[in-house]
């Protein structure tokens, strides 16, 4: 219902590029720049300044973001007080990424329904990128994701640390080494996700950190999900940095080897919504739920 143009300039407006705002729309970058264009139109003003590949504000821009978020948020609260008047609050939409999704959802979902069975449960999948871009739209109430988040519209709460480990085939030099650092795996073939995964970021990120070039990996074999991965990685296509979730039943069998990184490589699972005024009840019960389950214990990973 909220005038699309309006969010598509929103969303460049927080990102401050029309390619990951394309990305993050699921549109492509002409038709970004479109609505855009047809915005200023109706406005009669230019929001973007475009120099030299950089993208800003103009101050008409600015106030118009600022508009925009305000009539966002609005928008949000009317939708979450229609819900609570049609008795349809009990319902929520979670959106995780897919290593959350997958290796550390259903224990804590199961969980959640055993102590709230009044609250029904959606799970929408996708990557990092992906969720945070629902959470902005509002078309899932909580996202649960495994890179940082730095938008200012958002609020962010870390729930718990994720380790992750290089993982190699059994039978590989490495498997032995009791720890290992970038030297010893940054010229192997690797295999990662997609652009826009968390785990993608992290990892570049650690690269960084450790004095390389964040994009030492650029020329690494694709695949988009974890099982394809570990699939890849059996089959001695090359190595990856994976979960120590994601690859518990694995090790167990003895179908991969994982070495710890040195240093450690750990990344917060976090919780993301909108920063609203308007609370819709079940959220604070599932947020409360979230935070009391992720305290050190033992049914989730610290």
């Amino acid at each position: 219902m909220a005038d699309r143009r309006l969010q598509v300039f929103l969303t460049v407006a927080r990102q401050l590029s029309f390619t990951r705002a394309a990305e993050s729309l699921h549109m492509t970058q002409p038709a970004v720049t479109f609505q855009v264009r047809q915005l200023e139109e109706q406005l009669d003003a230019r929001l973007f300044d475009r120099n030299h590949n950089r993208v800003a504000l103009t101050e008409a821009g600015e106030l118009v973001r600022r508009y925009a978020e305000r009539i966002f948020d609005t928008y949000g609260e009317m939708e979450a007080a229609l819900r609570e008047l049609k008795g349809a609050a009990g319902a929520l939409v979670i959106g995780a990424s897919t290593t959350v999704a997958e290796y550390m959802l259903p224990s804590l979902l199961g969980a959640f329904r055993r102590a709230h069975p009044e609250i029904g449960i959606r799970l929408r999948v996708g990557n990092t990128g992906m969720v945070v871009g629902m959470v902005e739209e509002g078309s899932v109430d909580l996202g649960i994701v495994e890179a940082p988040v730095t938008h200012r519209s958002l609020e962010v709460q870390a729930c718990f640390s994720d380790r992750l480990q290089l993982v190699v085939p059994p039978d590989h030099p490495l498997a032995g080494r009791d720890s290992v650092g970038v030297e010893a795996f940054v010229d192997a073939p690797f295999i990662c996700r997609e652009e826009g995964s968390g785990t993608r970021e992290v990892i570049m990120e650690y690269l960084g950190q450790s004095g390389y070039d964040r994009n030492a990996l650029r020329g690494c074999m694709e695949l988009g999900s974890p099982e394809a991965i570990k699939g890849a990685v059996a089959a001695g296509m090359g190595v990856s940095v994976l979960s120590e979730a994601v690859v518990a039943k694995e090790l167990a069998l003895g179908e991969l080897a994982a070495i710890p990184l040195d240093p450690a490589l750990e990344r917060p699972i976090s919780l993301v919504h909108a920063r609203q005024k308007f609370r819709v009840p079940t959220l604070e019960v599932l947020k409360q739920f979230l935070q009391d389950y992720c305290r050190p214990g033992p049914d989730m990973p610290k």
